[in-house]
């Protein structure tokens, strides 16, 4: 556990509103572009936070497959826990770390759902297994053991051996429509860039303004 004393010098590369453009989501998809051409695992990778009805946060990692002018799209199972506290709470938060570039993109937002034709056509993209898996798993709820699960794999693989496999109704796409982006940029002596793109309504323009760290 020594690790948790150690410090980082995070360098002097500034982030200044200059070198910005004027459309955080325009932004973001240049800051993800340089995380995947610097190789980081996953770029697409964040953290979803969630509040249920009666207050209770949650997070976990899911991966973005989309992203324009309208927002921020991931895929999962409806009834899972993270789709249970969408259902109560429109209001959610992501995540983007790129450690190794010192760089974090935060988003705050509602969430909706596609349509169903975009939940098709996305899901009809997925590797064969992982259709499989969308229909095998009862995705958040208990399961007696490992061996369990892999038997409602077995099962499902069987009932589709041949054709094409639909999509599960309770399986499907959330668009994020965001209302505040923060870029973040590691700096020494822990004086962090911080700038925020904000708006109450998505029709409204973006206000710009810097955060101290």
């Amino acid at each position: 556990m020594d690790y948790l004393g150690k410090r980082h010098d995070y360098g002097q590369q500034a982030l200044t509103e200059a070198e910005l453009v004027g459309d955080p989501i325009r932004q973001f998809s240049l800051w993800l572009a340089d995380a995947e051409q610097a190789g980081i695992f996953e770029p697409n990778a964040f953290v979803l936070g969630t509040v249920n009805a009666d207050g209770t946060p949650t997070a976990r990692t899911v991966l973005l497959r989309g992203v324009d002018d309208a927002g921020f799209y991931f895929y999962t199972n409806y009834s899972s826990r993270k789709g249970h506290a969408i259902a109560e709470n429109q209001r959610v938060s992501m995540v983007f770390g790129w450690y190794p570039q010192f760089r974090q993109v935060l988003v705050e937002g509602h969430v909706e759902k596609v349509p169903a034709g975009e939940s098709d056509a996305y899901f009809n993209t997925r590797p064969r297994d992982s259709q499989i898996s969308a229909w095998a798993s009862n995705q958040s709820q208990p399961i007696g053991s490992r061996e369990a699960l892999e038997t409602q794999y077995e099962e499902r693989r069987e009932q589709f051996a041949t054709g094409e496999i639909p999509r599960p109704e309770f399986w499907g796409g959330y668009r994020i429509v965001p209302t505040r982006i923060e870029f973040w940029k590691g700096r020494s002596n822990r004086l962090h860039d911080r700038i925020e793109y904000s708006r109450v309504e998505p029709s409204q323009e973006w206000t710009v303004r810097r955060l101290q760290p």
